[in-house]
Formats: C-alpha cells, structure tokens, sequence
C-alpha cells in the first residue's frame, strides 16, 4: 500500500528541508510527494544536495497552488500539528493511526500534510484534514524539523506495512550440555596455560561461567569458543615457551 501515500508539503520555506523529506521518504518507500505553493527562499540548491540518493522523487514531485488541488484523488487527509486547540484535541500518534490509514489506502490515496516551517498547518488547511497526527514530544520543545516529523510518521506507516522481516539468529542457541564440555575445555585449557591452579580452579571457572551465562549463546558461538581452547592448547603443548 505504500504506493497510495502522498507526501504533502504546504508553503514549504527552505529547500534543503524538501530534499531532507525525499531522502526519509526513500528510506521507507515513500515516492510521491506534492509541494503546495513552495517558498524556498534559499532557492533549489539544498533540495538536490540533501536529498543524496532520493534525487528521482525530487524530480518526479508535483508542484500545486493550492492545498485543495494536492487532495483531489485523495480519499483521507491526514495533518500533523504540533498545537493543541479546540479543534485539533482528536489529534493521535503516528503508531496508533498507521494500521488504520493502511486499511483506509487500500481504496485509494492517503495524503500527509506536513505545513511550514514558522507556523505549521493554518486553521483552514487543518479543516481539510480527515485525521490529525500529533507526534509525542518533551513538554519545552514540541516543534520538529519536516523532515525529522516525516521520518518519524514514514517509519511507523513502513513498520504498519507488516512487510519487514527482522534479521534472525541462522545458529540455534547451545543445549545445556554443549555448554558443558565448553566449560570442561576451557578449565583444562586454562589450567594447562597457567592461568589458574588447580586448587583455585573452581573459583576461577565460576567467573568463566558467569561471564558465558551473560547472553544466549549460540552453537556457532560454542563452536568458536571451543575452537579457542583447542588452539590454546595445542599452542601450550607444542610450542617453545618463548614463542608463547
């Protein structure tokens, strides 16, 4: 569904923020941006160096006079503010609408407004606007840059999507008693190497096995940790000690 968001910027000041916005929407698979009577008082410069790698959505973005001709085909309206008022109290996070705007881009495009820099969505654009989204912030300074606030909602729009699949661990986590011999080969090792005594060994190996108990380990990671013993070892029993 990530085809059926349209990113909107109104009266938009600086161009460098424009190109901020491409690169976060590429981040996330954002591609269509419309611009609504852009200022840029920096001219267009910013726009193509901060956009980096996104420089196509720049290209490609739609340029209207007015806020109402950027939502024509559009079905919902979502606005962001970062004001309270009497008539933006409904506001709510962007983790908590993003299922429902996927449900609502099934059948048709859902426009996010993002508004200046300085003031931010006036009244009458608010009116537009079929949600509002209120990114949740520290009491003494609740304004976000336009890019930073479109990261933020892009990503939990992406997160919604249910199209990201986390990394996973390919080893299996170690069984107790591959743990075991693992613990029985580095006391050897270490003993052989002179690192403890036998009759500290005990104590010693409980520091060994706290340390190995402090994450999951998995086989592969036994494997390695084995491998270290066995090297250290062979080391000890064939090498000159002056090689050590």
């Amino acid at each position: 569904m990530l085809e059926n968001f349209r990113i909107v910027l109104v009266g938009t000041l600086y161009s460098g923020n424009i190109g901020s916005v491409c690169r976060a929407m590429a981040n996330f698979g954002l591609t269509d941006l419309a611009l609504v009577a852009p200022q840029c008082v920096d001219g267009w410069a910013d726009a193509a160096k901060l956009a980096v790698h996104a420089d196509a959505i720049l290209d490609q973005r739609h340029t209207f006079d007015t806020l109402d001709e950027a939502l024509v085909d559009c079905t919902a309206v979502v606005g962001t503010t970062a004001r309270l008022g009497l008539y933006r109290q409904h506001v709510r996070t962007p983790r908590e609408v993003a299922p429902a705007l996927h449900q609502l881009a099934t059948n048709g495009k859902v426009a996010l407004v993002f508004g200046r820099e300085d003031n931010g969505l006036l009244n009458h654009e608010i009116a537009r606007c079929t949600h509002l989204i209120r990114i949740p912030t520290h009491d003494e300074y609740v304004s976000l840059n336009i890019a930073q606030a479109l990261l933020i909602c892009a990503y939990e729009i992406f997160m919604a999507n249910g199209s990201y699949e986390a990394p996973f661990e390919k080893s299996p986590p170690a069984h107790a008693d591959h743990r075991l011999r693992l613990l029985q080969m580095w006391r050897e090792m270490l003993l052989l190497v002179g690192f403890m005594y036998e009759e500290k060994a005990d104590h010693m190996m409980q520091g060994i096995q706290r340390i190995f108990s402090r994450g999951a380990l998995s086989v592969d990671d036994v494997n390695i940790l084995m491998g270290v013993a066995r090297q250290a070892e062979w080391a000890a029993k064939h090498l000159p000690r002056k090689e050590l």
